[in-house]
């Protein structure tokens, strides 16, 4: 087991920790090992989703219904969205 070194504070609505508790308890496990879980399980998720959208953006041109201009003007827009999410706009 990692050696845990950080701790934080959250701020969650009801729901939010009425869901943790119930994961916690389900699975016997720690609340914090509940958002580890889920962190990682985010993380495999994003990781999925952006290896899917480069295999469909391939699939695309090489059909040729989407030249490499038009798929690097997307994923330009993509990474700027993804930026402006990670800055809570």
């Amino acid at each position: 087991m990692a050696v845990m070194e950080h701790r934080t504070t959250f701020a969650l609505d009801d729901v939010t920790i009425q869901k943790m508790r119930h994961l916690a308890k389900r699975w016997n496990v720690s609340q914090a090992e509940v958002v580890r879980r889920a962190i990682e399980q985010a993380d495999r998720l994003a990781e999925q989703e952006k290896t899917q959208i480069l295999d469909r953006l391939i699939a695309y041109q090489q059909k040729g219904a989407l030249s490499a201009r038009q798929a690097q003007s997307y994923m330009e827009e993509v990474a700027e969205n993804r930026a402006e999410w990670g800055r809570g706009e």
